[in-house]
């Protein structure tokens, strides 16, 4: 009997193992940047939960274009920065032709179009139909992000279709963090600018700015992000997808930590920690379904890590 017990219970034990082995592929989970504050504060979230689950997290900063084709073939796990419908036309040919997976929609209420600080609004400036007529106040110029970026690719679009009588106008290309420099600088000297603005994002809070009406046939109305992966992530991966798909943020969360980070002058990963120790009812809903790697509790694993 004692051996019947003890073959039973060897019998239980590598069941149980078996029935928790993960593909070790899964235990380093590779996320895309595409250089923006609000994908770096949403990544970092994501990668203090898999740290505190036992798993590893790389991410790698890539243009849009670049994402896309690393979905496609394995070299990403995910994005979370799949904004839409800005990026509509990389959705269309990846998503829905089957080669990328939309895992989860993970933001409402995003707002991206063009911008400007608010005195030149308070001047007339309040529709994109306004820019024209004072196009020598703007040096003929807007003022974009990355190079491939859709918000440019937009831009351009406007540019090329001389919507709006822009046909003359020159799209500006750079960093985000270059852009806002550039903002700051006119912002100081009280000079017009107008420049691609979106919320999330503490630009929101630096400088006092409108958004323009009249874009929603290139910027469409009020978006949502989604949490992208590539195919078969989550039958090959899915407990990390499990997290993946609990993921849903907010715009208060979001800017929250963005502002933190500015103000403390802390990293991303620093805030998203602080952010989530102060807020510790978040991780119900986020790791309901969800295990450590070892296949122990999500929550209890994580309380060593929420400690003060």
């Amino acid at each position: 009997m004692k051996k019947m017990s003890a073959l039973l219970m060897t019998g239980a034990m590598a069941f149980g193992t078996h029935a928790w082995a993960e593909d070790a592929a899964c235990g380093t989970v590779k996320l895309a940047d595409p250089g923006w504050s609000d994908i770096a504060t949403t990544n970092a979230i994501t990668g203090f939960l898999l740290k505190s689950l036992g798993y590893d997290s790389k991410v790698e900063t890539l243009s849009v274009p670049i994402i896309f084709g690393g979905l496609k073939d394995g070299q990403i796990d995910a994005f979370l920065g799949n904004w839409m419908p800005a990026q509509q036309s990389y959705y269309d040919q990846f998503v829905k032709s089957g080669q990328v997976t939309d895992l989860h929609e993970n933001l409402t209420g995003t707002q991206f179009t063009l911008a400007v600080p608010q005195y030149v609004w308070e001047a007339g400036v309040k529709d994109l139909s306004d820019l024209a007529k004072h196009a020598d106040k703007f040096n003929d110029r807007i003022y974009g992000i990355g190079s491939g970026a859709p918000g440019n690719q937009s831009i351009q679009k406007m540019i090329d279709g001389n919507e709006f009588n822009l046909g003359k106008w020159q799209l500006v290309e750079s960093s985000e963090q270059a852009m806002l420099a550039q903002v700051g600088r006119a912002v100081k000297r009280n000079q017009w600018i107008v420049f691609l603005g979106w919320t999330p994002h503490p630009m929101n809070v630096n400088y006092e700015m409108k958004y323009l009406t009249g874009g929603e046939k290139y910027f469409g109305e009020e978006g949502t992000v989604h949490t992208l992966t590539r195919k078969g992530y989550a039958e090959q991966c899915p407990n990390v997808a499990k997290l993946l798909s609990n993921l849903t943020f907010t715009l208060e969360i979001e800017n929250s930590i963005m502002n933190a980070a500015l103000e403390k002058k802390a990293s991303y990963d620093v805030a998203a920690r602080d952010w989530i120790k102060a807020h510790p009812q978040v991780m119900e809903p986020w790791l309901r379904g969800v295990k450590a790697k070892d296949g122990t509790d999500a929550i209890k694993a994580m309380e060593p890590q929420l400690k003060p």
